[in-house]
């Protein structure tokens, strides 16, 4: 199938070059100006989408070609951006930085040249001038499809800019797209998982205007619409490979606060999709779980901040543990897995009960203790009749995931092996019974549709043996 679809990419040749901001200030933009706008964030990340959501007033998506490989890449940035009068994607880490540190799959580049899109080069300028020149052209010609077709100066003075203009345009023949200035009450604060949640910044909502009104007069915009509009049209497949649909509605309750705050939309989407009613409580402040559940959802999000909030909360907490030993089904990961033991480390050093169904403590290490992406698969034996039945399946397959956090488990748990790319290094993780999913690894349902398909079919069952 074909659609076209105006976007543009904004990529950067480190970390802290300024994408997040200069994104959000460029939605703000676009918003301002009245066109139907849907973002992307290259990658796993969970925060930078956060920002996007607040500016453009619908939910951003995540495009990551290590979880969904290409066509899968392609029909989710198809089927997002219907209606839509132009896609902005925002890049990861550097251009070129991709799995294992040493490839660029899932860069970057990689979204780019898998969804032929262009590109405009973020460059922190602070500390250059002819040598930007020389920056760039190595950014354009390491990869002969870099797709790269513009450049944005970051950190220049408005008198630098018109000479760096016509050096670069002169000498590279790449369009120069515009300058950011120094704006230092528009920065985002970070911490340790990355950028502080958007709720938590004091008016935001100015900020990024503020930051919109800057760039109204220092980005040419209008070359900026025409470069995206330039970008072909996108070719994509007909998925019909998720179409399994629970015969009746599902209720299934989605853990949703300031704790639990880490959701890849096209997951929830996709659970949707297949029959599930998400029905959103938090175990920080409300006393009881939402009723006639048929199974629960604990994401990532920053539990280790609310330890006392979710200890005080014991009804909750109990409540929870009642229904997960009842057989109520539930899929757990990173935040929500540590939720799940019997005691956690808050961020302030004290530990904390928590609901009890996973024997043990999680603490809070010095450094990232697992980080990146990992493929895991089921680690029960070689024939089938030996393995574990997880969420009712016997194997449910190859599945790409991604770890990243401070805290460790003493019970990680067994159930599946995951193995770095590229890399030698692996361990065994997940606690799989036949209706638990749970885990520090964080997935993407598109990546292996079973996982949620499994997950709702037990929901299923345990709804017909409440009747």
């Amino acid at each position: 199938m074909e659609k076209r679809i105006p976007r543009i990419l904004l990529a950067a040749g480190a970390s802290g070059s300024g994408k997040t901001l200069l994104t959000c200030g460029l939605l703000q933009m676009l918003v301002n100006r009245g066109l139907k706008t849907v973002s992307f964030k290259c990658g796993p990340d969970y925060i930078d989408p956060m920002f996007h959501t607040q500016v453009i007033g619908t939910k951003s998506r995540n495009l990551d070609t290590f979880f969904t490989g290409e066509e899968i890449t392609r029909y989710l940035l198809a089927k997002n951006s219907a209606d839509c009068e132009i896609a902005v994607m925002e890049g990861v880490m550097g251009f070129y930085d991709g799995v294992a540190g040493t490839t660029t799959q899932a860069s970057a580049y990689d979204l780019a040249r898998v969804t032929d899109t262009p590109v405009i080069l973020i460059v922190n300028s602070k500390g250059m001038s002819v040598s930007l020149a020389a920056y760039i052209k190595g950014f354009m010609e390491y990869k002969k499809d870099s797709h790269i077709k513009g450049v944005i100066f970051n950190q220049m003075s408005p008198m630098l800019y018109p000479r760096m203009k016509k050096l670069v345009e002169e000498e590279l023949g790449i369009k120069v797209l515009g300058y950011v200035p120094k704006v230092e009450d528009c920065v985002i604060e970070s911490r340790h998982l990355g950028l502080v949640l958007p709720e938590e910044i004091p008016e935001l909502k100015g900020r990024l205007l503020k930051l919109a009104e800057v760039l109204e007069n220092s980005l040419e915009i209008e070359e900026i619409l025409k470069l995206a509009n330039e970008a072909p049209e996108l070719q994509y497949p007909s998925l019909e490979a998720y179409t399994w649909k629970s015969p009746c509605n599902l209720r299934i309750g989605l853990a949703k606060d300031e704790a639990f705050c880490f959701f890849y939309e096209d997951n929830l989407q996709l659970l949707r999709d297949m029959g599930a009613e998400l029905i959103p409580f938090s175990p920080i402040h409300d006393k009881h779980l939402p009723e006639k559940l048929d199974g629960l959802l604990l994401y990532g999000g920053y539990p280790e901040l609310n330890g006392k909030a979710l200890e005080e909360n014991a009804s909750m907490r109990q409540e929870i543990a009642t229904a997960i030993k009842g057989g109520m089904p539930c899929l757990a990961e990173c935040g929500g897995f540590m939720y799940l033991h019997e005691k956690m480390e808050g961020m302030d050093g004290n530990f904390y009960d928590m609901a009890g169904i996973i024997p043990g403590k999680v603490w809070r290490t010095p450094r990232l203790t697992r980080f990146g992406y990992i493929t895991l698969e089921q680690n029960n034996g070689q024939m089938t009749e030996t393995k574990i039945r997880v969420l009712g399946e016997a194997d449910l397959g190859h599945s790409p995931a991604h770890e990243f956090h401070y805290f460790d488990s003493e019970n990680c748990g067994t159930t599946f092996h995951a193995s770095k790319p590229e890399s030698d290094r692996g361990w065994d993780c997940i606690h799989g019974t036949d209706h638990l999913l749970v885990g520090f690894p964080h997935l993407y349902y598109y990546a292996n549709p079973r996982i949620p398909q499994a997950f709702l079919k037990k929901c299923l069952e345990y709804k017909e043996l409440q009747k």
